[in-house]
């Protein structure tokens, strides 16, 4: 099937072809027909598998002949970073239209998205926190609002979304349809799909989530204090030209990029503390070619949408198989083809083997031949949790004696100073009484 056949809008095919896209993947050639129809969606749809145009491309062949000025669709989804991309992608498909879209989210200024509501672009695509901020003044009530999109709902559940998705969907007008995709179906999503989707044409819900067939899938064994030295030596022996590196804290994504930097390998990180300024040029930098590796957790990196990223690392094993499948699915994209490494330390065994379970798949196993092993690392890429509140309370501990030791000091100096032969001291009211 060619996207000729889902009798698309004829500029919107245009700018399919410009893009480089003949066929349609499995998701879109099911959903778009339906969506097209104006039924309500209901799909499950990982990360990698084209949802993305599935749920746009019916939007704008809907908005194409419509009236501007008025914002008609709305798109829900759990990060800035995802946010962006469904912007870029719109901006993609819909290159060749008078089409606008917006996106909406934290840790920015509010004025420029406010001007995106005054305006009515055809399109917001909003995370739940900033849009009910958003919420609190007359210019955000969506009087036109047609379509709205969940995307990444499982997603948004984990990262504790669930009360905002409800708050908005009572805040804004009944739309004429209601678009769903999540990648599992845990029971909270269930049950808000009963609440908000009108009789839902289902698609692909009997498929088991997995990574693209396109994925070469390699585990690497090695002893978690060994991690950072593997990871060195395959970037230093060519075996990955540029990666995306996920880690499963923070604190260790930053780490891990200095360690990196350290060794000539150039790398930037993006997480949950970084200003958004500052991921966006993080992110910017990766696709230029500025840096070799992206070092990311997972929640940052939901949206990140690399073209031809051709190798995922995942430093860490993820605890739940659905995170391992997202990474994962960050290559191998369009049809390309991709590897994707995980480090499993012998503490992450059980967790890897469960994931394997998941996908129903077992992972080569593999080692690199010259690599030591049996080697002492040359220290530990993370401070054990306990470790650094010590570290931290013995610190603090330090700064109040140093603070406690000054003031004893200058309470000194000033009785020094004040030292001397004593003086009758004169009563400041009244007189003695003789």
């Amino acid at each position: 099937m060619t996207f000729d056949a889902l009798k698309l809008h004829p500029t919107l095919l245009k700018g399919i072809g410009s893009l480089g896209f003949k066929h349609p993947t499995p998701v879109q050639s099911e959903a778009i027909p339906h969506a097209l129809e104006g039924r309500d969606l209901l799909a499950c749809a990982a990360t990698g598998s084209g949802k993305t145009a599935a749920f746009l491309l019916p939007m704008l062949h809907r908005f194409i002949n419509e009236p501007r000025g008025m914002t008609k669709g709305l798109v829900l989804a759990p990060t800035r970073e995802l946010a962006l991309q469904i912007v870029d992608d719109f901006s993609g498909l819909a290159r060749f239209t008078n089409l606008t879209a917006a996106p909406v989210y934290g840790g920015v200024k509010m004025g420029r998205q406010e001007k995106a509501f005054r305006t009515g672009v055809d399109l917001i695509v909003a995370t739940p926190g900033r849009l009910l901020d958003h919420f609190q003044y007359s210019y955000a009530k969506l009087p036109g609002l047609r379509c709205i999109v969940l995307d990444e709902a499982d997603r948004m559940l984990d990262m504790g979304f669930l009360p905002e998705v409800k708050r908005i969907l009572r805040h804004v007008p009944k739309p004429e349809q209601t678009l769903f995709f999540s990648a599992t179906m845990p029971p909270p999503i269930e049950k808000l799909t009963r609440e908000i989707l009108d009789r839902p044409i289902k698609v692909a819900l009997q498929r088991k989530a997995a990574p693209a067939s396109g994925v070469k899938q390699v585990a690497y064994h090695v002893g978690a204090s060994l991690k950072g030295a593997l990871l060195i030596e395959l970037l230093s022996r060519g075996e990955i030209d540029d990666a995306l590196v996920f880690t499963r804290t923070k604190h260790r994504a930053n780490r891990l990029a200095k360690l990196l930097n350290r060794k000539g390998i150039t790398a930037e990180r993006i997480h949950g503390n970084r200003s958004q300024s500052q991921r966006t040029k993080a992110l910017a930098g990766f696709k230029r070619g500025d840096f070799r590796v992206l070092v990311a957790t997972d929640v940052a990196a939901r949206g990140i949408d690399v073209e031809a990223l051709g190798h995922v690392v995942n430093f860490d094993v993820p605890k739940v198989p659905e995170d391992y499948i997202h990474r994962v699915g960050r290559t191998a994209r369009a049809e390309l083809t991709g590897e994707a490494f995980t480090l499993v330390s012998p503490e992450e065994r059980k967790d890897f083997e469960k994931i394997e379970r998941a996908v129903r798949t077992k992972v080569q196993r593999a080692k690199l031949d010259g690599f030591a092993y049996d080697a002492t690392a040359e220290a530990p890429l993370e401070v054990p949790r306990k470790e650094r509140v010590k570290q931290i309370q013995k610190k603090r501990a330090q700064d109040r004696a140093r603070a406690a030791a000054k003031k004893k000091k200058a309470a000194g100096d000033h009785g020094e100073k004040n030292s001397g032969p004593s003086r009758p001291r004169r009563r400041r009211y009244g007189k003695r009484k003789g």
